[in-house]
């Protein structure tokens, strides 16, 4: 099974989410690790293919989302986790999308130095 790796606050942010939502959050990951797809995934808009994913969660009338990365064949990386405020559309806010390209960087690079040890 692959490891998850959870880049800069993920992890944290995940944590304060409500009990229901992280545990659903955490069963897509763990069928991401076990290279499969939970139902509440989908492909990031803008990231052409389906290697940068979205898990959406709703609760209480807020939306949760994790963003993860399949790119790499040995890990899965958590790019970003966050509570969605914006009530217009359901694009994903720029700053958020600015955050998980330069994550995604992040993890490149990550999977480089994990593969060259």
């Amino acid at each position: 099974m692959k490891p998850v790796h959870f880049l800069g606050n993920s992890r944290t942010i995940l944590k304060r989410f409500p009990a229901e939502v992280k545990d659903r959050i955490g069963y897509a990951l763990y069928e991401a690790q076990k290279g499969g797809k939970a139902p509440n995934t989908q492909p990031l808009k803008g990231f052409h293919g389906a290697n940068v994913l979205e898990v959406i969660e709703d609760d209480d009338g807020s939306t949760y989302r994790a963003v993860y990365t399949i790119r790499f064949s040995n890990a899965v990386y958590v790019l970003h986790t966050f509570q969605k405020k914006s009530k217009k559309g359901i694009a994903t806010p720029k700053h958020d999308i600015d955050l998980v390209k330069s994550r995604l960087k992040l993890a490149e690079e990550d999977w480089k130095k994990e593969t060259t040890s």
